[in-house]
Formats: structure tokens, C-alpha cells, sequence
């Protein structure tokens, strides 16, 4: 409703159409004017969805009645509306767990070409200002060169927000100050990173107090790339240690929490965690509405 009246968007609902009607009617809703599609009212688009789908996943294992039969599930058919130009950003995920979520959308839009991988950014909005924590949704435990990809990801998103991405490779270690797996993770991706995007200001391993604390780094490590203003981009060496930073600041440091942003779809793909709130769902389509803005046109420019 919020959407529709405050003109961000132009919804589309979709699902089985008696259920929608009941939660218009239950709510007190005002959408008569809403489109409503409801997957197994479209059997021609089943079919067209489906066969597409098997075009796309026919050497992955997908037969022409699973392609149709996948299309009954929202994800499905939704990310299908969008890679056929029927829509220009699909939310999802209130009340799935994410990867069932992004798995049909990977299968059928994709990444963007010369992305080899997707990553989950929040902006954390604190007293100190906005935070951009990645990866916070997808990648468990990446390597070094996955980490490097998150990084160039995750700056150019950063970037797309008219920030410029100040970034810290977290660990438990500051600069080769304790020996494992991680420090040695981390350190390589922040050299490679460095290699690869010449002019980034990028700084690891570093512990986190460390990257947000320039007293203490210009007391300390003097030398580093963050030590006059910071860091406002955290890269986290793992799933585990990002997901678990943005939840505690959301529950202890009162941040307010935007996303989680998906990064490196070839079109806008969104996806909400498990009981967003009201207002997180329309933060998230406002910016899937720019994301959809920036890639038309780019279509344009091309």
C-alpha cells in the first residue's frame, strides 16, 4: 500500500489470488488498481516460462515437465517475469529462507557479464553514520580469490550509493600480528585486491575496533591506508563473523539495517530476510526501483 500511495513503484502481487484478496480485505487495503498474478491461472505462461527455463537448464538436469512444474513456485515464475522484460525488479523472500530464495534466481537471470560471483551487502545506518557490511548473505567461507571478487563488488556498490568505499578486510589479526588461517586469508585478498583495483583505498588484516578507530591507528600503525578517516566498507573473511556483526549491532547498537542489497545480478533481484518489517520491505524496493533505474540505462548506453 505504502508503495502504491507514495508512487515508488508499480506493484505486482504475486501468488494465489484468493489468499492476496483475503490480506487486502483483512488489512483494509486499498489496491483494486493492484495487478495480481496468480501462477496457476496462466497455464500459456507456464508453458513459455517452462520452456524457457529448459532452453536455459537443459544441460543442469532440467527436463521440459520440471521447467513448467518449477514455474508453479513464485521464485520461479517471478524471476522469469523479469528475465523476459515483464518486470524490472523482483522481490522475494519474507518468508522463505534466502537460499531457496536466490537459487532460481541464479538459475534463471543470472550474475552480470564478468561477475563470477553474487554477494550480500547491508548498510548499517548508526549515530557514527552509514556502514556497508559484505558478505553478509551468501558466500560461507570464501577464498582468497572469492574475496577479492566480494571486494570489487562490494566497492562498486558502495560507489553506486555516491559513497566512496574506505575498506577494511577484517580479521582477528592487525597486520600479520597473529598467525592462522584467516590472517593469511585476508592479508593475501587485500594484496591481490590492490593489484587488480589500483586507487582503492583498502587496508587488511585488521581487527574490526582497529579499522574504526584512527586514534589508535595513527598511534599504532601509522602506515595505514585508514588511519586519517576510517573505514565505512568491512569485508568479512567469512559468512559466520558478517551475519552475525549486523545482527548484534541492529539488537545492541540500535543501526538500523538496509538490505541485504544483492550485488552482481544481471538484473534486479532483492532479497528480504525472514520477517522483515514494513518499512524494510519499502526501503528495499526503493532501491530496487534505482537498481532497475541503473540498469535500463545502462541497456540505453550499450
Amino acid at each position: 500500500q505504502i508503495i502504491q500511495d507514495e508512487k515508488i513503484a508499480t506493484p505486482i502481487l504475486l501468488g494465489n489470488r484468493e489468499k492476496i484478496q483475503d490480506l487486502i480485505t483483512a488489512q483494509n487495503l486499498e489496491l483494486s488498481d493492484c495487478i495480481i498474478i496468480d501462477p496457476a491461472e496462466n497455464e500459456h505462461r507456464l508453458t513459455e516460462y517452462g520452456n524457457v527455463l529448459y532452453e536455459k537448464r537443459k544441460r543442469k538436469g532440467v527436463t521440459p515437465h520440471e521447467g513448467k512444474k518449477l514455474m508453479y513456485e513464485r521464485n520461479y515464475f517471478g524471476a522469469m517475469m523479469l528475465e523476459l522484460g515483464e518486470a524490472d525488479a523482483l522481490i522475494s523472500g519474507l518468508t522463505k529462507d534466502y537460499p531457496k530464495t536466490i537459487s532460481p534466481a541464479l538459475q534463471v537471470v543470472g550474475v552480470e557479464p564478468g561477475v563470477k560471483r553474487v554477494a550480500g551487502m547491508y548498510i548499517l545506518l548508526t549515530k557514527r553514520g552509514p556502514f556497508f557490511f559484505a558478505d553478509t548473505t551468501v558466500n560461507v567461507n570464501p577464498t582468497v580469490e572469492e574475496l577479492v571478487d566480494i571486494i570489487g563488488i562490494t566497492a562498486r556498490g558502495v560507489r553506486f550509493f555516491d559513497f566512496e568505499p574506505r575498506i577494511a578486510v577484517l580479521s582477528y589479526s592487525n597486520f600479520g600480528s597473529s598467525k592462522g588461517e584467516i590472517p593469511q586469508k585476508t592479508m593475501r585478498a587485500v594484496e591481490l585486491a590492490k593489484e587488480k583495483f589500483p586507487g582503492l583505498i583498502i587496508e587488511g588484516d585488521i581487527q574490526a575496533n582497529t579499522a574504526l578507530n584512527t586514534e589508535l591507528q595513527q598511534e599504532n600503525f601509522p602506515f595505514s591506508a585508514l588511519a586519517k578517516e576510517g573505514a565505512n566498507t568491512l569485508i568479512f573473511p567469512d559468512l559466520v563473523s558478517g551475519n552475525i556483526a549486523y545482527k548484534l549491532l541492529m539488537e545492541l547498537g540500535g543501526a538500523e539495517a538496509i538490505g541485504p542489497i544483492l550485488m552482481g545480478m544481471k538484473k534486479p533481484v532483492h532479497i528480504l530476510q525472514l520477517g522483515s518489517s514494513v518499512r524494510e520491505i519499502v526501503n528495499m524496493v526503493a532501491i530496487a526501483v534505482v537498481d532497475a533505474q541503473h540498469h535500463e540505462k545502462k541497456e540505453v548506453e550499450i
